[in-house]
C-alpha cells in the first residue's frame, strides 16, 4: 500500500491502470480549496489562536451547504474551515509541471508542527499526500486558508511562483 491507497484487482492490466491512474487523478482533492468550488466538502475546523492557528480534523468530511457556512458567520468560511475540492491543476497558480507548488513550498519553509500523522478524512485523494507525503501531513495542521495574521514563513510558502512571460 502506497500513499494512494490499495490497488485495486483490476489495475494489473494495462489498459485498466491507464484508466485507474486517469480517474485518481480526477479525483485528487486540492486541501486548501474555497468553499464555491464544484464538490467542496469541510474537512477540518480551525482552532488555536491567531498567531498559531491549528486545525482539528473532522472525522467525516461534510459536504458544503448553505447551513454549514452560515455556522461561521460573522466571519469568512475560510477562516473557520479548512475546504477540499478537486484539484484544479493546470488552472491555479499554485500548479506547475504536474506538481502543487504550494505544498512543495511548505515543506521546504514552514517547521512541522506534528510528528504524527492527524487523523484526516481526505487524506487518500489528497494533493498534498500524494505529492509529499508525511512531511506534508505535519505541516498541514497550521494551514489556514484565510489567515490575516500569517507569519513570515507562513506569507513565503502561501506566494505562487513567478508567471513566466509569454515567449
Amino acid at each position: 500500500m502506497g500513499p494512494t491507497g490499495p490497488q485495486s484487482p483490476t489495475a494489473s492490466a494495462p489498459r485498466d491502470r491507464g484508466m485507474k491512474d486517469r480517474d485518481d487523478a480526477l479525483r485528487t482533492c486540492c486541501p486548501s480549496a474555497q468553499p464555491d468550488w464544484a464538490g467542496a466538502v469541510a474537512f477540518g475546523i480551525i482552532g488555536g489562536t491567531a498567531r498559531e492557528p491549528r486545525v482539528g480534523y473532522l472525522e467525516v468530511a461534510q459536504p458544503v451547504s448553505g447551513q454549514l457556512l452560515k455556522l461561521a458567520e460573522p466571519v469568512s468560511p475560510s477562516e473557520v474551515f479548512r475546504f477540499a475540492a478537486s484539484c484544479l491543476h493546470g488552472g491555479c497558480v499554485h500548479f506547475q509541471d504536474d506538481a502543487c507548488t504550494l505544498v512543495r513550498r511548505m515543506v521546504q519553509l514552514l517547521p512541522e508542527v506534528t510528528s504524527e500523522l492527524p487523523s484526516c478524512a481526505i487524506r487518500d485523494s489528497c494533493r498534498w499526500w500524494r505529492q509529499e507525503g508525511a512531511a506534508a501531513c505535519w505541516r498541514c495542521p497550521q494551514v489556514v486558508t484565510d489567515n490575516y495574521n500569517p507569519s513570515g514563513a507562513m506569507r513565503a510558502a502561501a506566494h505562487p511562483p513567478e508567471l513566466m512571460p509569454a515567449a
